[in-house]
């Protein structure tokens, strides 16, 4: 099965390319790796084009759109059966892609999701188990990941045949995985869980996502626009 990995990048010079050797080592000469650079202003997109030259397709957004809309567009390129979302700052574990592919082949997963190793920026370990240090239950069923999503994107992959069902992504959700993960579930689709830490998730304070403690109204209000997606996703359906 043809493989595309799917990358948002923004400002990721410093550690762009340990994360692409890690991917493209990985891969077959036919599979796709894209990027979406949401307006870098260090030398991302230069590294990429240098380094990589045809081997990543990137595609530079004309203004910053964020995390989300830089995925969604990606997804949107994607032409591989299974696509693998991937962050800019990690390390793929030497056996990641094997592992996955190996779920949807021999479980027929629709979506799978791992485990990781949590390290810090000079890739100290924090601690063994992502899911254990992040109070995760990807088990928890719908109700449970809206009030805490348990879904990491740098750690999921899917079949591009659910890609129509989630997209265009709502624009009320919090973040592009969770909702993913979601309609997944509300589409019964069968999610296949690896507990293996199969990447080195890097924690730092230049992480786009996931480094800052929201507050409670921030965290309802994301909630709201998540259950209110929800809603809107089922009343569409015949």
């Amino acid at each position: 099965m043809k493989k595309t990995v799917c990358l948002a990048t923004y400002n990721g010079g410093p550690f762009i390319i340990r994360q692409l050797d890690s991917v493209i080592e990985q891969l077959h000469n036919d599979d796709q790796v894209i990027v979406v650079d949401d307006g870098s202003k260090d030398s991302t997109v230069t590294l990429i084009n240098e380094k990589y030259g045809k081997r990543v397709e990137v595609y530079v957004n004309e203004q910053n759109m964020g995390a989300i809309k830089s995925f969604e567009k990606a997804m949107k390129l994607a032409k591989g059966e299974i696509i693998f979302l991937c962050d800019q700052d990690d390390i793929w574990e030497a056996d990641k892609v094997d592992k996955v592919m190996n779920a949807f082949k021999q479980q027929r997963a629709d979506l799978v999701v791992h485990d990781a190793f949590v390290v810090d920026g000079d890739l100290n370990m924090m601690n063994e188990s992502w899911n254990e240090y992040n109070g995760n239950n990807v088990q928890q069923g719908i109700a449970g990941n809206v009030i805490k999503n348990a879904f990491t994107g740098a750690m999921m992959a899917f079949k591009k045949e659910l890609v129509p069902l989630f997209l265009p992504l709502p624009k009320s959700i919090e973040m592009h995985d969770q909702w993913i993960a979601l309609v997944c579930m509300l589409e019964k689709k069968k999610i296949v869980y690896i507990d293996k830490p199969l990447m080195k998730y890097v924690r730092h304070g230049g992480n786009v996502t996931g480094m800052r403690k929201r507050s409670i109204s921030e965290q309802l209000k994301g909630r709201l626009g998540t259950l209110t997606a929800i809603l809107q996703y089922k009343k569409s359906k015949p």
